[in-house]
């Protein structure tokens, strides 16, 4: 691709002010990947089976999302908070504690751990020879050479995987001043604040905002809509609503009209403020000392130069023109790759779009082909926790074809449930009266993640409902509600006008 830009530059007459203007490429190569997270990592391992004169440039730290901002330091302070709420929450089982939370000895362990994680991604990178390793912030320019540092790259073929960062609503940042934090900031926190507000109740502001109550923090979320985890069917997100409520003060349906930070009597830092209209359409104004600004993530390309390689971005940054088999823009040696596709942020998908586009440009045709989960599958790891399977409720709704029941089950009395005093949750299995099978699912409830993985691989597997059934399950156990539901929905296929208890199993 770059090359025939260059070629293009040079055909031009002499006096062409084009040619005599022409940067000086200092380095050549077969491959460029510009981004060393999951994907960027995935696609180099991959393409240097083949090629050697290969570079890979990094603006920032040498490891993923997942480690540095993502999944696992949120993880570590899930655990940390689960501990504090067990400890806390135990007077009904006769169990009597005073918990002491050691905020710094809670966030150094988050970052502790980080690193250890951190440190395997680190060792590898290390392996790598250092001449194709560059640390700066690259850019593609007019004649498709790639800026870096003091460096003009021409490359042969390009692997965009520049993964993503906080999207920030407009003059936020300059309005809320140091007490404003993202998902890529708040794990620097040294200690537990006294206050936050977290606005937003995705993933990331649900269990950021129920992991720092657990650990003695005042939270308030705020959200515009009136739901949360990004639920679509309305019984199921109105039981989220009402399980998280127990411990989260939540003002969903409220309008946020202006932020901002003020000094603190004692002069020392600031306070940040909200104000915004509550459900009601009252004036309200919140104050504490961080606002986490939670409200999703956004691919990192705009500033890359990519439209100089004739790559047409969409008014959210998504590239046109993408092929979701393998990462490529049209028929251009230009492959976008990971969060920076903005396809499916999610590491496993990060990992197989990096390894596709590494063999794609080792021309491994076998090899590079990316592999789309077969079934969606999220999961919001709150608790309790939020899973998607599957097809949306909506979804199978506007298909006229498809005949459905909606298999449920309340875990507010299930056994095991109750006996752990986790018991609050609602699943909703969709099957298709046609065909015996899952379309999908969506729950809030203990153990979802699991019930969740169950689900999907009988989806991906096209196992029937009898299937599924015909599986054996445990007693006592969470899963028995898994059974419930599946009984429902064989239940309303044969009568799906009569009422079926699915309230409890069998004790």
């Amino acid at each position: 691709m770059t090359l025939n830009i260059l070629e293009n530059d040079m055909n031009k007459p002499s006096g062409s002010s084009a040619v005599n203007t022409l940067p000086k490429v200092t380095r050549k190569v077969s491959v460029a990947i510009i981004g060393a997270g999951t994907a960027g990592q995935n696609a180099f391992q991959q393409a240097s089976k083949i090629h050697d004169d290969i570079v890979i440039i990094n603006d920032g730290f040498w490891t993923t999302t997942c480690i540095a901002v993502g999944c696992m330091p949120s993880k570590l302070l899930i655990a940390a908070a689960d501990r504090a709420h067990e400890a806390n929450n135990s007077a009904e089982f006769g169990i009597h504690a005073t918990v002491q939370i050691d905020g710094k000895q809670v966030m150094q362990r988050v970052r502790d751990e980080r690193s250890h994680f951190a440190s395997y991604i680190k060792k590898q990178v290390d392996s790598w020879p250092d001449h194709k390793k560059i640390a700066g912030r690259a850019r593609i320019n007019e004649q498709g050479l790639i800026e870096v540092n003091n460096e003009l790259i021409e490359a042969s073929k390009i692997i965009v995987a520049t993964g993503s960062s906080p999207s920030i609503p407009d003059s936020w940042a300059d309005k809320l001043g140091d007490t404003m934090l993202t998902s890529d900031s708040v794990f620097e926190l040294t200690d537990l604040p006294k206050s936050m507000a977290v606005i937003g109740t995705g993933a990331i502001g649900l269990e950021l905002a129920q992991a720092f109550t657990r650990l003695g923090v005042e939270v308030t979320v705020f959200n515009r809509a009136k739901r949360v985890a990004g639920l679509k069917d309305d019984d199921i997100n109105n039981k989220a609503i009402d399980c998280l409520s127990h411990e989260l003060t939540m003002h969903l349906g409220s309008t946020i009209n202006d932020v901002g930070s003020q000094a603190n009597a004692d002069g020392k830092r600031s306070s940040g403020f909200i104000d915004y209209e509550d459900s009601a359409g009252e004036s309200q104004q919140w104050q504490g000392e961080y606002v986490l600004v939670a409200t999703g993530r956004r691919n990192n390309i705009k500033q890359l130069g990519i439209e100089n390689l004739e790559v047409e971005l969409d008014d959210k940054n998504r590239p046109k023109n993408l092929s979701k088999k393998t990462g490529q823009i049209g028929d251009l040696e230009v492959y976008i790759v990971g969060d920076a596709n903005a396809n499916l942020p999610l590491l496993h998908v990060a990992s197989d779009e990096g390894y596709s586009a590494g063999s794609m440009v080792c021309e491994n045709e076998k090899a590079a082909y990316i592999r789309p989960p077969a079934t969606p599958f999220s999961i919001v790891f709150c608790s309790p926790q939020i899973v998607n399977v599957g097809m949306s409720l909506p979804e199978i709704q506007q298909d006229p074809s498809l005949e459905y029941v909606i298999g449920r089950v309340s875990f507010d009395n299930q056994g095991r449930s109750r006996v752990m005093g986790v018991n609050c949750g609602l699943l909703h299995i969709y099957g298709c009266k046609k065909t015996d099978r899952i379309l999908g699912a969506s729950m809030v409830g203990p153990d979802a993640e699991y019930i969740g993985h169950i689900l999907a691989t009988a989806i991906t597997n096209d196992l029937s409902v009898k299937d599924m059934l015909d599986t054996p399950f445990y007693h006592p156990t969470i899963l028995e509600g898994l059974r419930t539901a599946l009984r429902d929905v064989q239940y309303k296929m044969e009568i799906p006008y009569q009422s079926h208890d699915t309230q409890q199993d069998s004790f």
